[in-house]
């Protein structure tokens, strides 16, 4: 099995391009105002106007408004919602289009139960947990917590780098990994030799 990639957080069309072209299976959009790599919908339709097909474009939404994720399905035609707030079931469905769940590895989460409760999205992504802060906070978290048993594809975020994602896969074995800032220059700004790096390390990987 091949362990899909997801580059998160783009805000230039040139650093979605390199993503592609590099073999990253999906780029993510910001949605989130006060993330530093946020997009507004018509940002994001320039970032992915030029993307070739077969690369999935996935919108990152915290608690927001019905309206406002319309606005950027539509706007940068996305095939694939990623939550990452404390949004319920509920919030995730009725959108039109598949999702995933984040869920931030909070020290008193029951996390077997929580990916439990998610079974309806098409994965479950595993992300840090800060207090406040409800993502891209660029810091791993326990490994060992994560249960054997996954009723979802499981996406493993946190911190991963090109210097460690290859031992995250062998340990973890997730479906996918996602990145953001291991692979930066500056904040939603992504820097195509570490890219390159990343990618190259996640396709090393022997199953």
């Amino acid at each position: 099995m091949r362990t899909r990639i997801k580059i998160c957080g783009i805000t230039r069309a040139e650093d979605a391009l390199e993503a592609a072209r590099l073999g990253a299976d999906a780029i993510g959009l910001v949605f989130y105002p006060p993330s530093p790599r946020v997009v507004t919908p018509a940002q994001a339709a320039e970032v992915v106007r030029e993307l070739p097909p077969f690369v999935t474009r996935v919108g990152l939404f915290v608690n927001a408004e019905r309206g406002d994720i319309a606005a950027a399905i539509e706007a940068a035609q996305l095939d694939l919602l990623q939550f990452h707030g404390d949004e319920s079931p509920a919030d995730c469905r009725g959108h039109g289009r598949p999702w995933i769940k984040a869920l931030r590895m909070a020290p008193e989460m029951d996390v077997a139960a929580e990916m439990d409760r998610y079974r309806e999205a098409q994965g479950i992504l595993l992300d840090a947990w800060r207090p406040g802060v409800p993502g891209g906070t660029g810091e791993t978290f326990d490994w060992d917590r994560i249960p054997a048993q996954r009723p979802r594809p499981l996406i493993l975020a946190g911190g991963l780098a090109p210097e460690n994602v290859a031992g995250a896969i062998r340990r973890v074995r997730p479906w996918a990994v996602d990145v953001s800032g291991g692979v930066e220059r500056a904040k939603g700004i992504k820097d195509a030799k570490r890219l390159a790096a990343f990618i190259r390390e996640v396709m090393n990987v022997e199953h």
